[in-house]
């Protein structure tokens, strides 16, 4: 497994919220991660969090909603923006 950044973690939610990564699929690579990962040194405590948090996503308790995916971005320094187009 590749080294796990901040930009690694953001991008999985990204592809989680664009539709192109089931949960189930999301919350497999993150316990993967959590078993396996090698997180970025510099950002160790904020990447282990995150994935962590994402790895409990599956249980009802935890879910993992728009809001929690917003948080957790901008724990890795990133935001969420919302597009509407017409189709």
């Amino acid at each position: 497994m590749e080294l796990i950044t901040r930009k690694t973690v953001a991008e999985k939610l990204a592809s989680h919220l664009h539709h192109e990564l089931s949960l189930d699929s999301l919350v497999a690579w993150a316990e993967s991660a959590l078993m396996d990962g090698e997180f970025d040194p510099a950002h160790l405590p904020t990447i282990r969090d995150a994935v962590a948090r994402i790895g409990v996503a599956d249980v009802r308790a935890f879910g993992l909603t728009w809001e929690d995916c917003e948080q957790l971005l901008k724990q890795l320094g990133y935001s969420a923006q919302v597009s509407i187009v017409a189709r």
